[in-house]
C-alpha cells in the first residue's frame, strides 16, 4: 500500500505520451464543433438536419466500436489497435476535407468516430504503470481531454477563418498522424497485455453495472450532457453570427472567455464538493444551471453581451459536470468493475452525442434556434428530476492490490480484508493474483491492511 516517491521515467513517458495521443485525437474531434454549423451551410445538400447529423456523426461509430476495440486490444495488442484507430481517424479527416457535400462530411465524421481507441489507450496505461501510480496517469489523460476541448473551441474558429472548414479537417488528419508517431516511437512497448478490471471491460461485471440504479443515473446523465453539447453547437454558433452579428472567424474570443471564466468558477465548486462531501448537491446545482441557462440563451440572442454571459454560464455548468461525473462513477462502481462501468459510461456519452446532433439539427430545421434551446432545457430538467433521487455517494477510493500466491489459498483472506477499518468493498480475483478494494481514506487503517496482506 505504501507508494513509491515518484513515477519511474518509463511510467512518466508512457503517461505523458499517451495523454498527448488522446489530446491530439480529441482536439481533432472537437475543433469541428464551433464551426460546422456556420461553415457547413455552404456544402452541397446541406440542411439543418444533416448539419446536425454531421456534428454528432462520430458518436454513432464511437459508441458501437469503443468496447469491441478495447477487447480486440486484449487479443492483438494495444499498439496495433491504437495505430489502426488513428489511421481510420486520419482517413476520416481527409475524406471530410475533400468533400464538397454534406454527405461527404458525414462520411468523414463517421470514419473519424470509427477510430475508437479510448478503451485501448486506457488499457495500455494500465499495462505500463504500477498500481500506485495508475490513478495519476489516468488523471493526466483526463486533464489532457479538458485542455484539448478548450484549445479546440478557440482553434476551430481561427483555423476556419484562415483556411475554411476544409483546413480544419486537414489539421485533424495531421493531428492523427502526430499521434501515430508518438504511439510507434515514443510510447513504451508493454511487456504483456494485462487484465486490469479498473481500466478494462470484463464480461462478468456487465450485469452488476447495468443493474445498479445509481450507475444508470450516471449513464443517463452523461448521455444527456453530450446530447445538449452537440445540440447546442448546432444553435450557439448560428446565434452568435446571425442574431448577435458576430462574424464566425471572431467566435474564438467568446469561447476563450467562456472557458477561462468557467474554469475559475468550477474549481472552487469541485474542491467544496469533495472536501465537504456534497457531490450530489453540486451536481444537481450544475444540472439545474444547465437547464435554466437555456431560456437565457434564447432570450439574449440579439444582444452580444448578454449572449456571451449566457454562454459563460453554460460552460460553467457543462465543465463542472464533465469533471464531476467521472469522479462520481469511480465512487459508485462496484469493486473490480470500474473499467466495465467506465466502458458503458463512455458508450452512453457517445450515443448521447450522436443523438444530440440529430435532435439539434431536426429541431432547428423545424422551429428555429429557440426550439433547440428549449429542447436542451427539457433534457436537462429530465436529468435533474432523475438525479434528485440519487444517494449521496460513499467517499471511497479504489485500489488494486497485488497478492502473494500463497495468500490466494487462504479462504479467510477476503473476510479479514473486509474487517479492516475503512475498507468498504473487496473482491479477490485469483487469476490476476490481486484484490480490488474500495476504501474511505479518512478511516482506513493502512498498517492493519498491510499486516493482513503479508503472508504468514
Amino acid at each position: 500500500m505504501h507508494e513509491a516517491d515518484a513515477m519511474l521515467p518509463a511510467e512518466r513517458r508512457a503517461a505523458v505520451s499517451l495523454a498527448a495521443v488522446f489530446a491530439f485525437r480529441m482536439l481533432g474531434l472537437f475543433m469541428v464543433l464551433p464551426v460546422l454549423a456556420t461553415y457547413g451551410r455552404a456544402l452541397q445538400g446541406a440542411t439543418p438536419l444533416l448539419i446536425g447529423v454531421a456534428i454528432g456523426a462520430y458518436g454513432f461509430t464511437q459508441a458501437f466500436l469503443q468496447i469491441p476495440f478495447g477487447m480486440l486490444s486484449d487479443r492483438v495488442g494495444r499498439k496495433p489497435v491504437i495505430v489502426g484507430g488513428l489511421i481510420l481517424f486520419a482517413i476520416g479527416g481527409l475524406v471530410a476535407a475533400q468533400a464538397d457535400s454534406i454527405a461527404g462530411v458525414i462520411g468523414g465524421r463517421v470514419l473519424q468516430g470509427a477510430g475508437a481507441i479510448a478503451a485501448a489507450v486506457m488499457a495500455l496505461v494500465a499495462d505500463l504503470t504500477r498500481d500506485q501510480h495508475r490513478t495519476k496517469a489516468m488523471a493526466m489523460i483526463g486533464m489532457s481531454i479538458g485542455v484539448s476541448f478548450g484549445v479546440a473551441m478557440v482553434a476551430g474558429p481561427v483555423i476556419a477563418g484562415i483556411a475554411g472548414l476544409q483546413g480544419v479537417f486537414y489539421i485533424t488528419a495531421l493531428l492523427a498522424l502526430i499521434g501515430m508517431v508518438l504511439v510507434i516511437w515514443v510510447v513504451p512497448a508493454p511487456i504483456a497485455a494485462l487484465t486490469h478490471r479498473e481500466a478494462g471491460v470484463v464480461f462478468s461485471a456487465f450485469l452488476p453495472t447495468l443493474r445498479n440504479p445509481e450507475l444508470l443515473r450516471l449513464y443517463y446523465g452523461i448521455a444527456v450532457l453530450h446530447a445538449i453539447l452537440m445540440a447546442s453547437f448546432v444553435a450557439i454558433p448560428l446565434a452568435l453570427q446571425e442574431q448577435a452579428g458576430l462574424p464566425s472567424e471572431q467566435h474564438w474570443w467568446v469561447y476563450l472567455t467562456a472557458l477561462l471564466l468557467s474554469f475559475v468558477a468550477m474549481v472552487p465548486c469541485i474542491i467544496y464538493a469533495e472536501r465537504q462531501r456534497r457531490v450530489k448537491q453540486i451536481l444537481l446545482g450544475a444540472v439545474l444551471l444547465l437547464a435554466l441557462v437555456q431560456p437565457m440563451l434564447w432570450a439574449s440572442m440579439s444582444s452580444l453581451g448578454w449572449l456571451v454571459t449566457a454562454i459563460v454560464l453554460y460552460f460553467v455548468g457543462f465543465n463542472l459536470l464533465e469533471a464531476t461525473l467521472p469522479s462520481l462513477l469511480s465512487k459508485i462502481a462496484p469493486a473490480g468493475a470500474k473499467g466495465t462501468a467506465m466502458g458503458v459510461y463512455s458508450t452512453s456519452q457517445f450515443a448521447g452525442a450522436a443523438l444530440g446532433g440529430v435532435l439539434g439539427g431536426a429541431v432547428y430545421g423545424s422551429v428555429g434556434l429557440g426550439g433547440v434551446f428549449l429542447c436542451c432545457a427539457v433534457l436537462a430538467l429530465s436529468w435533474f428530476l432523475i438525479g434528485v433521487k440519487m444517494r449521496q455517494p460513499a467517499y471511497v477510493t479504489s485500489y488494486r492490490l497485488p497478492l502473494p500466491w500463497e495468500l490466494l489459498r487462504d479462504e479467510a483472506l477476503l473476510r479479514r480484508i473486509l474487517a479492516v477499518p475503512g475498507v468498504a468493498e473487496a473482491v479477490i480475483v485469483a487469476e490476476e493474483a490481486a484484490a480490488y478494494i474500495k476504501v474511505d481514506t479518512q478511516v482506513l487503517d493502512r498498517e492493519e491492511l498491510d499486516r493482513v496482506l503479508q503472508p504468514v
